[in-house]
């Protein structure tokens, strides 16, 4: 990578200069002078509002319904350190990308502040008056433009405008040099007539600290304060329970992506057989297809071969990929407005499942399709699990594995039929993978199915290889099937149906693949 210049030298050089004294950039007069010069001006027209931007419109109108009277700072967050002077690709709070619209890299250290005004006179007929604050590109006549390896146009390309983000978001931009005066103006206790705060925490430490100085100075009570950001934080993820029409065609286009995905993955099987880490070969092809059609992973990709299927967040990716073994896929791309997908399928590595596998594989496929049949309006969301643990325990015990009768085990006294399946059947899917997850539990758990509820479905049974109280031609076996479900207005919608689910299914589907 290409390096900055140092800007002094000598035993008393602060340690955060240091990272740049690798570099050799002049510093003259005279190249400050050239660099400023002989830039084309940018011409082109302003673009028209981005399709998200009355949807984004929306969200924010509903979180005004809410915090009426209140002021609103919802931060995008800032960049991340990886290593050193190296930082993360960015990706904003999700609950900041809700509200603006705004996916990809946009925009370190920005900030929505929503103003209260007098209900139904702000935007969208809304009760708050929102702006933008973020920092725009510096010119080229700046030394940022070729100073900054964090902010120069030179050194990571364009960066919106002001008035570039306003013409695509349809929201008022600002610069963020005036975030402090517009956090902080006529902040204070209500009972004294001061304007109350509300944060979205922990996202940005600059935020947080500007927002409790003020509260310090203004004599507010702090831990009152933080129940207060507490239920800004929980509305955020509960509005978000329901999607919209654009956000349902955003997911579509991230499980489509992921399908391709799964396909270059049984496409590199072979190769992957081959390989001292074939898990990172499977592993690669998934995350290269994510990178060529999406923004990014939507989680870092489970690439389970053998028994490590039986570990359920296995990341480490480092193993073989083994003739007769299964592989166990859980991956998602994420969209460029970074919504989402997350499915995974078992596969066979050789392409054919052996009887035990096969066995345990359609136990899992029945627990799924049971879970479907329940996934309608009306239905509570806890009644996706309940379904699907129920046939599972029923397979168990006519395996002849549950230590006690079935519905002992299924009573919440015994429940030992969850060793075999210790996480949850469905969770919440969108901008972030475990989607609305600081939503009520009487929303989400005990909530009740809505039409534009988007979830999984993901039932699976684990048999580890150290597992004594199953017979040995079951161990080393993990078995997981997962689908994103859009719940529509009479039941419900697999969205990533192009994958095949059965056996027979995916055996032929494997073949063509490889054939081809």
């Amino acid at each position: 990578m290409s390096t900055e210049a140092t800007t002094t030298t000598g035993s008393n050089q602060p340690l955060e200069e240091r990272v740049n004294n690798r570099s050799q950039r002049p510093s003259s007069e005279a190249f400050k002078a050239f660099m400023a010069s002989s830039w084309a001006t940018d011409t082109s027209a302003l673009p028209g509002p981005d399709d998200v931007a009355p949807y984004a419109a929306k969200r924010r109108a509903a979180i005004s319904s809410r915090f009426s009277g209140e002021r609103l700072v919802i931060p995008a967050g800032p960049l991340k350190v990886r290593s050193n002077d190296c930082d993360y690709r960015f990706r904003p709070h999700s609950g900041f990308a809700h509200l603006t619209g705004l996916g990809l890299d946009h925009e370190p250290d920005a900030v929505l502040v929503m103003e209260p005004v007098a209900e139904g006179t702000g935007d969208n007929e809304s009760n708050h008056n929102s702006t933008l604050y973020f920092t725009p590109m510096a010119g080229r006549d700046s030394e940022e433009f070729y100073a900054s390896a964090r902010s120069g146009e030179f050194w990571i390309g364009p960066r919106p405008t002001l008035a570039l983000l306003q013409a695509r978001l349809g929201l008022p931009t600002a610069d963020v040099t005036g975030l402090e005066f517009a956090i902080t103006t006529n902040a204070g206790a209500v009972e004294f007539g001061g304007m109350r705060i509300r944060l979205l925490r922990e996202v940005d430490v600059n935020c947080d600290a500007l927002v409790d100085t003020s509260r310090i100075n203004t004599s507010v009570d702090l831990e009152a304060s933080d129940a207060l950001d507490g239920e800004l934080t929980e509305a955020l993820s509960e509005i978000r329970l329901v999607k919209d029409a654009w956000e349902i065609a955003e997911m579509k286009k991230s499980v489509a992506a992921t399908v391709n995905g799964f396909h270059d993955v049984v496409k590199s099987l072979d190769r992957a057989m081959t390989h001292h880490r074939g898990e990172r070969v499977v592993e690669g092809a998934f995350f290269a297809r994510a990178r060529e059609e999406g923004n990014d992973l939507g989680y870092d990709t489970i690439a389970a071969s053998g028994n490590n299927a039986t570990v359920l967040h296995w990341i480490n990716n480092n193993g073989t990929v083994d003739d007769g073994d299964l592989l166990l896929l859980d991956a998602g791309v994420e969209a460029e407005s970074l919504y989402t997908a997350d499915i995974t399928r078992t596969l066979p590595v050789n392409g054919k499942y052996t009887q035990v596998q096969r066995k345990i594989y359609q136990a899992v496929l029945d627990a799924a399709d049971a879970a479907f049949a329940v996934a309608k309006p009306g239905r509570k969301f806890r009644d996706l699990h309940t379904t699907a643990i129920t046939v599972l325990a029923q397979n168990l015990e006519a395996w002849g594995l549950l230590p006690v009768p079935l519905e002992e085990a299924l009573s919440p006294e015994g429940q030992q039929h969850r060793r075999w399946m210790p996480h949850g059947t469905s969770h919440h899917l969108g901008l972030d993978v475990h989607d609305c997850a600081q939503a009520k539990a009487e929303l989400y758990l005990d909530g009740v199915l809505e039409e534009g509820m988007v979830f999984t479905i993901e039932p699976g049974l684990y048999f580890k290889n150290e597992d004594l109280a199953v017979p040995e031609e079951y161990r080393g076996i993990g078995i997981r099937i997962e689908d994103d479900v859009l719940v529509t207005a009479d039941g419900c919608v697999n969205l990533s149906a192009a994958l095949p689910r059965t056996p027979t299914e995916v055996e032929a589907w494997m073949a063509e693949v490889r054939k081809g």
